[in-house]
């Protein structure tokens, strides 16, 4: 009996938090990884081991998806490890933390390098792989984030860039249909050291549970979540593109209603 070939996916930005989650979880179902990174090459060395137990072929690649050049060093790599791409996840992201009424805390080169990151990294990315995945007839998947929706979040550039990833994500679905389909999973606060990184523990410890009091399905976004709906995207909805997922645990929900708000007065 010939054996099952295995598919490949793209992961950038995998080696903690969400990516890490995604690419194992692709890993369990089967399929062979990039791990990429850019300088947490300690914990990618610690997923790609993760993904190797469960069966994957993986190759570790340092790459900064800003750098159009580094992009198509790392589909070259992986069409030169396996001849094939069947998806790609952007996943790759930065921010600068900055309340949005310090107007002052950010520059235009922050602008400049959140953007370059967050979403000319990922159109770079696309434009590489796409080729190799309008021949797998397979998917992109976008990680943004409901700061595209409400321009909450980390900083008003980081909100920015990711309305920006939510318009391309529709715009890339639309044009690369369609052989390839393209979707965006948008998570609200995910229990990652991404969102830790920003308080003190103690802090940290009553944001969590102010979301898991608040949200009504009492519980916050974790990394695991988040992959779930990824790997649908990609391995599933056949007829789905153009689609931007909130992951939130119902938090966008939490809105007044106008005519209970008029009856109190």
């Amino acid at each position: 009996m010939p054996r099952k070939v295995r598919k490949v996916a793209i992961v950038t930005g995998s080696a903690t938090g969400i990516g890490a989650a995604i690419a194992q979880a692709l890993a369990r179902a089967g399929w062979n990884l990039v791990i990429n990174f850019t300088k947490s090459a300690k914990e990618a060395r610690r997923t790609a081991v993760a993904c190797r137990r469960s069966g994957a072929d993986v190759l570790l690649l340092a790459g900064d998806v800003s750098q159009d050049a580094d992009c198509r060093a790392i589909v070259r790599s992986a069409l030169a490890r396996w001849r094939r791409i069947d998806a790609l996840v952007n996943n790759a992201g930065m921010t600068k933390f900055v309340k949005a009424e310090h107007l002052a805390g950010l520059s235009a080169e922050d602008f400049q390098h959140i953007f370059s990151v967050n979403l000319v990294g990922a159109f770079q990315m696309t434009r590489a792989a796409a080729p190799a995945l309008r021949k797998a007839e397979g998917a992109v998947v976008n990680i943004s984030s409901h700061s595209g929706f409400t321009g909450l979040g980390s900083s008003m550039a980081y909100a920015a860039s990711k309305g920006a990833l939510n318009t391309m994500t529709l715009a890339l679905a639309r044009t690369l249909a369609p052989k390839i389909r393209v979707n965006a999973v948008c998570p609200g606060f995910v229990d990652t050291r991404w969102t830790r990184q920003r308080m003190t523990a103690a802090a940290y410890r009553k944001f969590k549970r102010g979301i898991e009091q608040t949200a009504p399905l009492r519980r916050m976004v974790q990394a695991e979540d988040v992959a779930e709906a990824a790997l649908w995207f990609i391995a599933g909805g056949r007829s789905i593109t153009g689609q931007l997922l909130v992951i939130d645990g119902g938090n966008h929900l939490n809105v007044s209603e106008p005519l209970t708000l008029r009856h109190r007065r």
